[in-house]
């Protein structure tokens, strides 16, 4: 493997998305061969555990409390409540649950508690646990650490210049500084951001630099397509293309290789082939669930579908994916669970002999 770069420049981001499309697919599944198993997905359950009434003013958001949308405002939910429904989650595929709180940052207190008693409740499903709770001070991302949290969300959003016209009530440093104080923690960063915000090409690549341009690198990078609500500042905002959201995954497997791409927001105005696209670019993370915070998503039952359709397995919980070198690594990883090898079923054949290939050409 290659050593991952950390000075990713603006340009050089730009050139490799407007690579021909072909090109940039083929390199962008070869990186992601490289680092990952590519028919395994990570599959994560959103769950809204306070609603509403948030005092920041991000154009994308229903949840902020100055905009006037039909979001069902609701208070912290009962840790029973969220046990409920992380077994719920767990039953159906997901191996990791993130909780979401409209909060614009975390406070010391009760329901501060309440949260922590809520992460080591999931730790003990033998699940990942993801919170996003605004911004956070390096104590408390400590103390999240110690209930067993696995990874903390805190997205850019978009790049440094377009963050202005975006969300005025939070700098972008508080979000870098958030991050830094997760770093500080044994917590794992998951960061990324929207498309389709009227933000120009050069903006989606400031973005991934301010990203990979982190050492290390965040763990997952969610990609979302904005989807438009009534009520927002962004509500006339046209759909992202398809080709949009292939070509914004690819670039982020290419500069990012050891990251779990997330294929996130705005699934649910996607076909199953450009969705297949994206797995093929790089993503190996969804969102399962009808709905994410307050927005819409496909159905679980459709998403299992669609990975039978695909050969994708759902990825188990703290799996690294570690993505065999050589055959012999390929065989034996199964044979020491006492399973055939899955280079036998159909279909694998191929993968196992471009293994074989790169074996003999190193």
């Amino acid at each position: 493997m290659k050593e991952i770069r950390h000075n990713w420049t603006k340009e050089e981001i730009v050139d490799i998305y407007r690579m021909p499309l072909m090109e940039l697919l083929y390199r962008a599944a070869t990186v992601h061969r490289e680092y990952h198993d590519p028919n395994k997905v990570q599959v994560s359950t959103l769950l809204s555990i306070k609603t509403g009434g948030c005092p920041e003013d991000c154009g994308y958001c229903p949840q902020a409390a100055r905009y006037h949308t039909d979001i069902e405002g609701n208070d912290l939910m009962s840790v029973s409540q969220v046990k409920a429904q992380a077994l719920r989650a767990k039953a159906s595929g997901s191996s990791r649950v993130c909780m979401g709180a409209a909060w614009r940052n975390v406070k010391d207190g009760p329901e501060f508690d309440q949260v922590l008693e809520m992460v080591r409740t999931i730790n003990k499903l033998d699940m990942e646990v993801c919170c996003t709770l605004g911004m956070l001070t390096e104590n408390q991302a400590k103390r999240l650490a110690e209930a067993g949290l696995y990874a903390y969300n805190h997205n850019l959003d978009t790049s440094e210049d377009y963050y202005k016209d975006v969300i005025s009530t939070r700098a972008y440093k508080d979000r870098l500084d958030t991050i830094d104080n997760v770093r500080k923690s044994n917590v794992t960063v998951c960061s990324g951001g929207i498309i389709g915000m009227g933000e120009k090409l050069e903006d989606r690549a400031g973005m991934l630099v301010a990203l990979s341009t982190l050492d290390p690198q965040p763990e997952s990078v969610p990609i979302n397509a904005l989807v438009a609500v009534e009520g927002t500042p962004m509500e006339d905002m046209e759909p992202v293309p398809i080709w949009d959201m292939i070509r914004m995954v690819a670039t982020t497997r290419i500069v990012m290789p050891r990251t779990q791409v997330r294929l996130s927001a705005g699934r649910t105005g996607m076909s199953r082939e450009g969705q297949a696209m994206c797995f093929f670019a790089g993503a190996n993370s969804i969102f399962a669930g009808d709905k994410l915070l307050t927005t819409p998503n496909p159905d679980v039952n459709e998403d299992m579908e669609m990975f039978r359709l695909l050969g994708l397995e759902p990825q188990a919980a703290f799996e690294k994916m570690p993505q065999p070198k050589t055959v012999e690594q390929a065989d034996s990883k199964f044979e020491s669970k006492g399973e055939k090898p899955k280079w036998t079923r159909p279909g694998h054949q191929i993968e196992r002999n471009e293994i074989a290939r790169q074996q003999a050409k190193s």
